[in-house]
C-alpha cells in the first residue's frame, strides 16, 4: 500500500476517534514512532501506532523494535497499537498488554532504498487481546 493512501487512512481513524470524544492529531507524516497523538476519550495523554493490512492474519504482528520505541516514551502516556485488516479494526493497549514471547519472522526491510527481506524480532498478538474490536461482517 502506498504511503499517501496509508496517510489518508491514518487521518480517517483520527477523525473517527475524535467523533467518539478523543482529541487526536495526525502526526504520521515522517519517521515518528507513532501516527497520532493527543488525548483518549477519558482525557489521558496517548499515542497511536497504526498498521493497515490488505491481507487477513489471525495474529497481528508488532515489531519488537516498534514496541520498544513506544515503551521508551513517558510511562504515563497511553500507548496504543491499532491494526486494520479485511476482518476489522483491532486496538491494543500496550501499557497493560501481556506480551507473547518474541518470535523471528522473515519480513520486508522497511528501508525505502531496498526491497530485500530480513529476519526481525516480532510479537504475534492475539485478536482477543485487543480492547476494541470492530468486526467487518460479510453481508452475503
Amino acid at each position: 500500500m502506498e504511503s499517501k493512501k496509508i496517510n489518508e487512512w491514518e487521518k480517517a481513524v483520527v477523525f473517527l476517534l475524535n467523533l467518539d470524544g478523543w482529541e487526536l492529531e495526525h502526526c504520521g507524516n515522517g519517521n515518528s514512532r507513532y501516527d497520532a497523538k493527543g488525548k483518549t476519550s477519558k482525557g489521558l495523554d496517548c499515542v497511536i501506532e497504526m498498521k493497515f493490512r490488505t491481507k487477513y492474519y489471525q495474529e497481528k504482528m508488532l515489531e519488537k523494535e516498534k514496541y520498544d520505541g513506544l515503551m521508551e516514551l513517558d510511562k504515563d502516556i497511553v500507548k496504543i497499537y491499532f491494526v486494520n485488516d479485511p476482518k476489522g479494526n483491532f486496538m491494543y493497549y500496550l501499557n497493560t498488554l501481556k506480551l507473547p514471547k518474541v518470535e523471528s519472522k522473515y519480513c520486508p526491510d522497511t528501508s525505502v532504498y531496498t526491497k530485500k527481506r530480513l529476519h526481525k524480532p516480532v510479537y504475534l498478538l492475539k485478536e482477543n487481546d485487543a480492547v476494541r474490536i470492530n468486526i467487518n461482517i460479510d453481508p452475503f
